[in-house]
């Protein structure tokens, strides 16, 4: 009887497609596993994710506009780079299309990606297209460099060192719940206009997310090199335990660590979620999820916008949440299912 890729998921199904895959090649110093694969070319390194949006799973056209389309999609490719410590430098991008994207629609589309290739300053160098039977797809390639030294890989942490956070996490989910329940009330009514109720915080960070571009600067300026490090896509709980399980650790997570914007607290209550839960799995925040050596510590606590959120531990201790009630519960990871 056929498997059901569901029973797999998305790890477990790149996982299983690719463990026959052996390293041929001694240049290729990283493949499948980590937030991008590393290439060797000599003092400095090759870096190199893709991402494949998918319209009806990935993004709704419905309340998301097309130049927005364009820009998130080379954001959250350039997050995967910069979550290697590394730095982007150009871009391919395929489209499959439907007969229902005019010439002038895919303008608007591509104005997005040439938007966020000038705030990045990445190379569009290629890409494809093709039909589709049925709305869009995007696929981007993002190809970035880094010193050898430089490169920070999920497998580094070791127990003792910090759990560190840029930025806030949950308002990105906040702004899709928002999104979603006025289209809802659209198709409903469609005489009613939609109200956001000035949520400008939390839709941007849904609908145009920014890469941490100005975190892999200041450690070059700072003179710090994270342990491991992986980018806040999926959510904080999925991405601690991608973490742990290629550094092979366990992790305690503060709950009064994670840092969640006022916008998306409030949100969150009147949408009668709770705020962490929303932090921890929301996803589609981009931020940096980090460890150092605490005796870093110093080049990081008075930072702006970085949040020190706990401390990994050996494997055999699991990977918990302190809450701030004072009680340890073990950490589930709930964020974005790609199957």
């Amino acid at each position: 009887m056929p498997t059901d890729v569901n029973t797999l998921g998305e790890f477990g199904l790149i996982e299983h497609l690719t463990r026959s895959f052996p390293i041929r090649q001694p240049s290729t110093l990283q493949g499948v596993g980590d937030d991008a694969a590393v290439i060797d070319n000599g003092p400095f390194c090759t870096v190199v994710s893709t991402d494949m949006l998918v319209e009806g799973i990935h993004f709704d056209l419905a309340y998301v506009p097309l130049r927005h389309l364009g820009y998130k999609a080379v954001v959250c490719n350039l997050s995967d780079i910069y979550a290697m410590n590394a730095f982007p430098k150009q871009i391919t991008v395929s489209i499959a299309i439907s007969n229902r994207f005019s010439v002038e629609a895919l303008e608007e589309l591509y104005e997005g990606i040439r938007a966020a290739c000038e705030a990045y300053g990445v190379d569009l160098v290629g890409g494809d297209t093709a039909s589709s039977p049925k709305g869009l797809t995007i696929s981007i390639t993002a190809i970035g460099q880094c010193e050898k030294e430089l490169l920070a890989y999920r497998s580094g942490a070791r127990p003792g060192d910090l759990i560190c956070i840029t930025g806030d996490l949950g308002a990105a989910y906040l702004g899709l719940q928002l999104l979603e329940r006025e289209k809802r009330i659209w198709q409903e009514h469609p005489d009613v206009q939609p109200d956001l109720e000035d949520q400008k915080y939390v839709v941007g960070r849904q609908l145009k997310p920014e890469a941490r571009r100005d975190m892999i600067e200041t450690f070059r300026k700072i003179d710090l090199k994270p342990t491991a490090m992986i980018d806040i896509s999926d959510g904080l709980a999925s991405e601690i335990f991608h973490l742990c399980k290629q550094s092979n650790t366990g992790a305690l997570v503060e709950e009064s660590g994670v840092p969640i914007h006022p916008d998306t607290q409030l949100l969150a209550l009147k949408f009668k979620l709770d705020p962490i839960t929303c932090a921890l799995n929301g996803g589609e925040d981009y931020e940096l999820l980090f460890t150092i050596r605490p005796e870093d510590v110093d080049k990081v606590k008075f930072l702006p916008d970085i949040y020190i959120a706990g401390e990994i531990l050996e494997a055999k201790d699991g990977i918990k949440l302190n809450t701030k009630g004072g009680n340890l519960h073990p950490l589930q990871a709930q964020g974005w299912v790609h199957f």
